[in-house]
């Protein structure tokens, strides 16, 4: 793992704009807040252009997707590839209506991204692009097949899409299009019991690719931080804590986490 992520993100303060689900906009930009990094929620078409000429980095969250912010997630997208700035998607539901799966379709054609982050089922339908019928969770009958599958399924849509693929679930799969790939094994059931901890890890990666080496090395950090932060917060909840207790110390544990704890708690593996 790339050393003093985490240090560099607090001692450069990285701009991260964030065109986001409006559902936990609110836990993305404290998320953020906590890892030392500077949120902008901004999502007007208008503004897109000047953003792209501050912003340090971009996350595109088709969470809660309306025609106006697919015209400017496109503006936005362009402005941070002008300027070289990494671009993060969370191609959240994508699979649920066809507005969202043709939006990230008109993305990925338009907009170079460094890194996408999603569950299996969000990735599997990037990959054969045909329309399923669940939510915005994975589904089922694709959770159960993760493992060896979703090794080989992140490495095939990185080579395609020539991104770093991040897939999400009770072991997370970060492959690049090397073929170089992680399993990181930190995390707890809990953090699935939280709206928005996908969107707010979606957000810490972007953060983390404002300053890492590359994006790989930006996706494994930012797994390992948001599994450690799930594991520590656990440890704090008392038997009259419920969710929403989880919620405020998991932005505590990210808030308190330095590069020596992040070195001596993640968990994971490295496949050549």
């Amino acid at each position: 793992m790339q050393k003093n992520i985490l240090k560099t993100i607090q001692k450069q303060k990285p701009i991260v704009h964030c065109i986001t689900n409006s559902v936990t906009i609110n836990d993305c930009a404290n998320i953020l807040l906590a890892a030392g990094a500077s949120p902008i929620m901004a999502d007007e078409a208008e503004e897109m252009e000047d953003m792209g000429k501050i912003a340090s980095a971009l996350v595109l969250n088709i969470g809660t997707l309306s025609r106006r912010t697919a015209a400017s997630m496109h503006i936005a997208g362009k402005a941070a590839n002008a300027r070289g700035i990494p671009v993060v998607l969370d191609p959240v539901g994508v699979g649920a209506t066809t507005l969202r799966l043709e939006t990230a379709e008109s993305l990925l054609e338009s907009v170079r991204f460094a890194a996408i982050r999603g569950n299996i089922s969000e990735i599997k339908t990037l990959d054969d692009r045909v329309r399923s019928s669940h939510g915005v969770d994975a589904a089922a009958e694709d959770a159960l097949g993760a493992g060896e599958e979703a090794l080989a399924l992140a490495r095939r849509v990185a080579k395609r899409l020539n991104t770093v693929i991040a897939i999400s679930g009770a072991v997370d799969i970060l492959a690049a299009p090397s073929g170089a790939a992680y399993a990181v094994h930190n995390g707890d059931a809990l953090m699935a019991r939280v709206t928005g901890t996908g969107c707010m890890s979606t957000a810490i990666l972007a953060a983390c690719a404002a300053v890492a080496e590359n994006p790989l090395a930006a996706a494994l950090t930012a797994a390992c931080a948001m599994g450690v932060a799930g594991e520590q917060a656990k440890r704090r909840l008392t038997e009259l804590d419920g969710n929403a207790s989880y919620r405020s110390y998991l932005i505590d544990a990210v808030f308190h986490l330095t590069d020596e704890a992040l070195d001596q708690e993640a968990r994971y593996e490295l496949f050549e």
